[in-house]
């Protein structure tokens, strides 16, 4: 029985439809009868008819019994669903001396929720034999009684009810007694010995006879025992008790050895005939919760009593003389019911998990029942108030567990409930019962990224499927619902081709570059990346995502001006009678990359005549670094390097032309024995200084000899320095002379020689831009004049 009531409070019903509605329950209650002792397995009805249902609806439904107090009686045949008995049935066992003995039982259909009352009646069987409580009944009888005296004998116990109890005693056959039969208060019939013909003690002073009890069952069963009366002399007075009722209240928590009731009795009789002494005559039940005094007649416990075991007791007091005289009393002996025993819970259906977003949910359905009596039996049931659950009562000691609302697993996925049964007895004893209740996951929650936006940054001439970062989100649901999986939105760029920019890894995050990226092509550009779970239906979030390139030292320098194209040098003019400082042209140079990549610097890396031209490191301005003289040469060569910032630096290299002319009458021609004649003139001049070193008293001579020397200087040079004139046009820029730095405009000048004439055209034409006017000062304008001469030649 124990083994069977933990399993089945550990039993837990697992219900998939959630709304279970209360469908009512049946007032009337259906009742069936079984003999006790019946074979476990005997079929005792078909619900499905007596209920009015469906063939197979109980086996969809769910059904099942429920008997009070956890012990399954019954039970339903898998296949047809008939109702069988569980176990065999004793009568005595379940109900003892209640006639009749039902066991009433409930039918719960689970799906959806209803309930049907029943009863089960369990009908006696002669399955027990009148029994006497002792072998042999001792009575002492007087000579000199009178016939038609009653002497009242022990009754013989059967267990069993109705007609198969107790019916009738006889007695054997003799001349002097007769037996009748009598009926108490409460029904049951006990033995009375009457004397029909007077007793001769001298005659004969000790009978025996046999007392047979028989019950009313079919055949009939009997018991029997001795009657041994002693003849006794002469004894005129029988005890008398003061009462012929006693009656008396014990509650059932009394201790052992406590006082029940005194009975008291006298005899008038003198001497042994009036000393009296006391006994139980007539006991209820084979086991006696009693215990008398046989001289003081004080009537206490010598066992515990069970109020619900026994409610009440029916005690025979005798008291006998010394000259074997007795008298009787009756003992009724209430047994009050204390409070305890604590109310039991019996869990008859119990749904977890249960979902998070629906409300009104069943989730419980359980039995209270208490063992005691009045007060002590009514009970309240209960549970934390903190809990978004509610008790409902459904019928008799019958309570559902439902929801106050929709539920939130995000909030608390697991809840503990404690149902706490009171009863009302004094002191209160109180039952607890927890059960869990788990909450599954309904995708109610869309994933959530860590930031709404993230900027990365990556290096343009990136290889191709870098890792160029990560986006990550959460799902605070559970399982499938919480899976999240990314991808790349569509943009509303058309001229971002984003599919073949970055790639998504679809179940981490991670963010991959498709290609190499140019820094100088695309320095930023954003999209936005979504998050979805793997519900039903699917919740999504997005997130923007801007990628950043960083610049790399991937570009050289490139030189704007002088354009190195492979035509034509460019060739600068500067006047020899410039000042230190003038400003002869200006390197112009880019670079594509940003930053520090594209901070420029200049350097001159060669020149001709080293210490007459510098170059400004920060701008590319080329100037004179010392004022000119006759003495530099006509033309001169410059190697200007254009190096960024970057790291590693990058740089390119620009030739610059100048040509040194003594004013802007002087023709541009090239010269290509300019190097020959260079060198000349320096062993001129080395021989001067020789001569005026070491002919210091010929100053006049060397005077003399210097002018001479100039003069044919002067005349080879007009004679001898022939060059050819560039076919077609050649460019020219004009410096800012005005130490700003900059070009503030270009301008294209055309030098022509007319050969096979006798003179010579020196042109200075416009600016080639003519839309662009002059935003120079009137200083400018003049220094800047467009003019065309005419030189003959010889």
């Amino acid at each position: 029985m124990a083994q069977m009531k933990v399993q089945h409070k550990k039993r837990q019903v697992a219900i998939f439809i959630i709304l279970m509605l209360l469908w009512g329950v049946h007032s009337e209650s259906i009742q069936y009868s079984v003999l006790e002792e019946t074979e476990s397995g005997t079929f005792v009805a078909n619900l499905t008819k007596d209920l009015g249902l469906r063939v197979g609806e109980l086996a969809t439904r769910g059904a099942r019994v429920v008997f009070k107090g956890n012990r399954q009686h019954l039970h339903f045949e898998p296949q047809t669903y008939d109702l069988l008995l569980t176990e065999k049935m004793d009568r005595e066992e379940l109900c003892g001396s209640t006639e009749p003995c039902v066991l009433p039982f409930q039918v719960l259909l689970e799906n959806p929720l209803q309930f049907f009352q029943a009863a089960l009646r369990v009908r006696d069987i002669n399955d027990h034999t009148p029994e006497f409580p002792a072998r042999e009944i001792r009575l002492k009888i007087s000579e000199i009684t009178m016939p038609g005296k009653a002497f009242a004998l022990k009754m013989a116990q059967d267990l069993d009810s109705g007609s198969n109890s107790l019916q009738s005693y006889t007695v054997s056959s003799n001349p002097h007694f007769q037996v009748h039969t009598r009926s108490r208060s409460d029904g049951r019939k006990f033995p009375e010995l009457v004397l029909e013909n007077a007793l001769d003690r001298e005659e004969q002073p000790q009978l025996t006879l046999t007392l047979t009890a028989l019950d009313g069952g079919s055949p009939p069963r009997s018991g029997t025992t001795k009657i041994q009366i002693l003849v006794l002399d002469s004894n005129d007075n029988a005890p008398e008790f003061a009462q012929e009722l006693y009656e008396a209240q014990v509650p059932e928590n009394s201790p052992l050895g406590s006082m029940v009731t005194t009975v008291s009795a006298r005899d008038l009789d003198a001497g042994s005939f009036g000393e009296v002494s006391y006994a139980l005559f007539q006991v209820d039940d084979v086991i006696q919760p009693f215990e008398i005094n046989a001289i003081t007649g004080e009537i206490r416990l010598r066992k515990t009593l069970d109020f619900e075991e026994f409610q009440s007791y029916h005690v025979d007091v005798e008291a006998t003389d010394g000259g074997g005289l007795t008298g009787k009393c009756s003992l009724v002996v209430k047994v009050l019911d204390v409070n305890d025993n604590a109310p039991e819970v019996t869990m008859s259906s119990l749904i977890s998990p249960i979902p998070e977003n629906l409300p009104d949910i069943t989730v419980a359905v359980f039995s209270v029942s208490d063992a005691d009596s009045g007060h002590n039996q009514q009970v309240i049931c209960s549970i934390d108030d903190n809990l978004p659950f509610f008790l409902r009562p459904s019928a008799e000691n019958f309570y559902t567990l439902v929801t106050e609302g929709a539920l939130d697993r995000e909030v608390t996925a697991e809840y503990n409930i404690t149902i706490t049964v009171t009863d009302l007895g004094t002191p209160r004893l109180k039952t607890e019962h927890s059960i869990t209740v788990q909450v599954s996951d309904v995708n109610d929650n869309a994933p959530a990224f860590t930031q709404s936006s993230y900027t990365l940054f990556v290096r343009e001439n990136n290889s191709p499927a870098l890792h160029i970062g990560s986006v990550s989100a959460t799902d605070r649901d559970s399982g499938t619902n919480a899976q999240v999986t990314y991808s790349l939105l569509p943009t509303h760029d058309p001229h971002l081709a984003l599919a073949s920019l970055v790639s998504i890894n679809a179940d981490s995050g991670h963010l991959f570059a498709l290609r190499s990226l140019d820094y100088e092509a695309l320095r930023a550009f954003e999209f936005r990346v979504g998050a979805a779970d793997r519900g039903s239906p699917a919740l999504s979030s997005d997130a923007l995502v801007r990628v950043v390139l960083v610049d790399d030292n991937d570009n050289a320098p490139f030189v704007l001006y002088p354009l190195q194209n492979g035509s034509a040098p460019c060739t600068e003019l500067l006047p020899r009678q410039a000042e230190a400082g003038s400003l002869v042209t200006k390197v112009v140079a880019v670079d594509g990359d940003s930053g520090q990549n594209a901070w420029l610097s200049y350097q001159l890396l060669k020149a001709t005549e080293p210490g007459l031209f510098g170059v400004w490191a920060h701008n590319g301005e080329v100037r004179t670094a010392r004022l000119l003289s006759e003495r530099d040469a006509a033309r001169h060569r410059l190697l200007v390097l254009v190096k960024d910032n970057g790291e590693p630096p990058l740089s390119a290299t620009v030739t610059l032309h100048v040509l040194l002319v003594d004013g802007f009458s002087q023709p541009y021609l090239p010269l290509p024995e300019a190097a020959p004649e260079r060198a000349q003139a320096d062993s001129l001049t080395v021989y001067l200084v020789i001569a005026l070193a070491s002919v210091t008293s010929l100053f006049l001579f060397s005077v003399l000899l210097l002018v001479a020397v100039r003069l044919c200087r002067r005349r080879r040079a007009a004679s001898e320095g022939r060059c050819s004139v560039p076919g077609g046009r050649f460019p020219g820029h004009l410096v800012d002379v005005s130490g700003t730095g900059t070009l503030s405009q270009s301008y294209q000048y055309e030098v022509c020689l007319m050969g096979e004439s006798g003179t010579s055209e020196f042109k200075f034409l416009r600016p080639i831009m003519p839309n662009f006017p002059p935003q120079g000062t009137g200083k400018e304008m003049e220094e800047s004049p467009t003019f065309e001469n005419s030189f003959p030649f010889g």
